[in-house]
């Protein structure tokens, strides 16, 4: 089982919208029973709320399927029990580095880092442009999804 953890500010907007286009990703693909998905936020202001509703109307239009979800903050067993923790921007990154101690550095990536290009996926609760992000989210994805299938393609069979 691969655990992926996605991590944003709140964990109500980019961070759930990754765990679900993930997991519909990992599921097209024939896999979905290879991952263990999840998502959560580097704070607690957002705690125990749901998806936010532009982010939820975006993947809807998208047609990726999504579950009930309610923020949560990350924490260290949190890390510790994820293979990858995925965040969405160099603040979240600056956030977990500062929870974990700076170990497991190892495990904690930028979304974008998989695409070459290793920019921020920007909040879109501060843009408004929740199309931007999904495009971004789908683009960070699909470069992971590669990577994984380089780095542990056999623990997934083909996947493709």
């Amino acid at each position: 089982m691969i655990t992926v953890s996605f991590v944003c500010l709140g964990n109500i907007c980019r961070s759930p919208m990754a765990e679900f286009m993930f997991e519909k990703l990992v599921k097209d693909k024939g896999v979905a029973d290879k991952f263990e998905i999840n998502s959560f936020g580097t704070s607690d202001y957002e705690e125990g709320n749901p998806i936010h509703t532009p982010a939820l109307e975006a993947l809807r239009a998208h047609g990726v399927p999504v579950k009930r979800h309610t923020a949560r903050q990350l924490t260290l067993p949190d890390v510790i029990n994820s293979d990858y923790i995925i965040v969405m921007d160099g603040g979240n990154l600056f956030d977990v580095l500062r929870l974990t101690g700076g170990n497991f550095g190892d495990k904690v990536f930028k979304l974008m880092y998989f695409t070459g290009d290793p920019r921020d996926v920007e909040d879109p609760w501060y843009t408004r442009d929740f199309e931007r992000t999904y495009r971004e989210l789908d683009e960070g994805l699909n470069a992971f999804w590669q990577y994984l299938l380089r780095e542990r393609g056999g623990e997934m069979g083909e996947g493709e």
